[in-house]
């Protein structure tokens, strides 16, 4: 548990850091361009600070080693010279020796005459030191190395103490009457350490003071390039919300006041054509409302005639009454048209209006079924209606949803080519469905596209019963998407075509899914099922449900 809430918290560190860096294009030149700075300088840093280094102890190393040499062919020159003879003099002539050698170089320094490992002569004298203390820095490998190698001086690091580096140079030395001596001499290094340490801390305070320098100069310049283009993705965001009078502030000269001219050109420009298609389509509008509610008049008049002719055409020669059957047909169409072009103009005009009520969708379902009976049993057309078991209650406008699966339906009957028609609802806790589905022509992906678009028939050469205006779907998907709803269609040449409306339970609830599928359930490449030859309904006399239920009842709402 513990590790998953550190997990939690580490993924919530990283993303609140990475945020910056993936919102703000300034932020990330900058922390790009800090970061290799930040690198090259450490790195030149540390070439210098190990340059710096070596050279002080190189410089400082041959200085002592050349010292040493001196005071140590001294000091073997004095013993040479020495005429002690008793242990006694022997000890006096090495402790005033010793201060000698202390005071022998150019810097102080500590000296230790130790009895060499291999002296094997009687006369024993004592070790003597300057610095007692630091007698345990002689360390055994390079008193063997003095051991082994007596012709020669050898020298060791130390440390003497914090930021107190130090060097031993240690021979060897013939004392008369006493043998072998190894003298030591322990330098400091602490000067240079101080003179390195100075160094580096310049180094550090230069290359920090160069990185502020450096990340403001490209806060300056990048603040520069990406201001400009912020304020123009800003006002683009404001343009895009359908505020077209906003323009950038041009400044200077330079290629971002020419970015900026262009922008507010462009934006310009396009407020100008935008102006120009709203009065377009506000006079388009204006000109299909004034013209639909103007033919209403004439219209009524016409159809008072209609009538009469109609109701009398029995008494007229067969062509005169062909005519008058025709003039009373197209009447009809005529009337539709005139109310498609009406609710698209309110659809337009953004004043259609939803009367909702709490409704079971299946007996809308039943209801479309009942009404569009007789033009299925003329075309031959098998309807089969599965509403379900679960309740299909939902809030919306009877009269819509009506339309909308009349129209659905209609269109299935127009298509299926004498082949079923399957109608089936769907339902979930947010949403109900209607499936319309049939085996006729169907379409292809361009019908698909554009089934919806006003006025557009796949085939404008195809006969229809019904004589439809070209309107019914798209006033069928602004219907839908008035309740919050989708209208969507399917369809694939020779296998049929399938629509699907989908609405929420509730105003409010926003779509997410939809609770039936929209294709055919069967393989694409399976042929459709044909209608039994002995159905006991026969084809369209009487819709088949597959629910449990008998054939519903009107509801009241009818």
């Amino acid at each position: 548990m513990r590790r998953n809430l550190l997990r939690r918290r580490v993924r919530h560190i990283a993303r609140a850091i990475a945020r910056p860096f993936q919102t703000s294009v300034q932020f990330r030149l900058l922390v790009i361009a800090v970061s290799f700075s930040l690198i090259s300088l450490l790195l030149l840093s540390l070439y210098l600070s190990i340059a710096m280094r070596d050279g002080l102890f190189e410089r400082r190393l041959d200085e002592i080693l050349g010292e040493s040499a001196r005071s140590l062919s001294q000091t073997q020159t004095t013993l040479n010279s020495s005429t002690a003879t008793s242990t006694s003099q022997v000890q006096q002539t090495l402790n005033d020796l010793l201060p000698a050698l202390q005071s022998g170089g150019t810097s102080g320094r500590e000296v230790f005459l130790l009895r060499a490992q291999t002296n094997n002569s009687p006369v024993r004298v004592l070790d003597l030191s300057t610095a007692p203390a630091a007698e345990g820095l002689i360390s055994p490998a390079i008193r063997d190395t003095v051991t082994n190698n007596p012709q020669q001086q050898h020298w060791q690091s130390v440390n003497i103490g914090p930021d107190n580096p130090g060097v031993i140079v240690g021979a060897i030395v013939d004392v008369p009457q006493a043998g072998a001596f190894e003298v030591y001499f322990l330098y400091s290094l602490a000067s240079e350490q101080e003179s390195l340490t100075f160094l580096q801390n310049t180094i550090a305070f230069a290359g920090a003071v160069l990185i502020g320098v450096l990340a403001t100069l490209i806060y300056v310049v990048t603040r520069q390039i990406v201001r400009p283009v912020k304020q123009a993705s800003v006002a683009a965001e404001r343009i895009a919300d359908g505020n077209l009078n906003e323009r950038l502030i041009v400044r200077g000269q330079d290629e971002v006041a020419t970015l900026a001219r262009s922008f507010n050109a462009m934006t310009g420009s396009l407020q100008h054509q935008i102006d120009q298609l709203a009065q377009l389509s506000a006079v388009q509008r204006q000109f299909v409302s004034d013209v639909s509610h103007e033919l209403r008049t004439p219209l009524t008049t016409v159809r008072m005639a209609a009538e009469i002719l109609h109701e009398s055409r029995d008494d007229f020669d067969p062509i005169v009454k062909r005519s008058t059957e025709l003039l009373h047909t197209q009447l009809d169409r005529f009337e539709d048209l005139l109310a498609d072009l009406l609710e698209i103009s309110r659809f337009d005009a953004g004043a259609a209006m939803l009367d909702v009520e709490a409704r079971d969708l299946s007996d809308t379902v039943v209801r479309v079924i009942d009404h569009e009976l007789p033009l299925a049993e003329k075309k031959g057309v098998w309807i089969s209606a599965d509403l379900g078991t679960t309740s299909t209650r939902a809030d919306y406008d009877s009269r819509r949803v009506e339309r909308i699966l009349r129209n659905l339906l209609v269109n299935a009957i127009e298509h299926a080519e004498g082949n079923p028609i399957t109608i089936t609802i769907g339902t979930s806790p947010e949403a109900v469905a209607v499936v319309v589905q049939d085996r006729g022509i169907g379409m292809d992906r361009e019908a698909v596209t554009r089934v919806f678009d006003r006025f557009w028939r796949a085939d404008p050469a195809r006969a229809r019963t019904t004589g439809g205006s070209g309107l019914g779907l798209s006033i069928a998907k602004e219907d839908a998407r008035l309740h919050g709803g989708w209208l969507e269609a399917w369809g694939r040449p020779g296998f049929g075509s399938s629509f699907r409306l989908t609405l929420p339970r509730r105003a409010g609830i926003i779509l997410t899914s939809s609770p039936i599928a929209l294709e055919h359930k069967e393989s694409l490449y399976e042929a459709p099922t044909p209608i039994p030859a002995d159905d006991e309904h026969g084809p369209a006399s009487v819709p088949r449900f597959d629910s449990k239920d008998d054939y519903p009842e009107d509801s009241d709402d009818d």
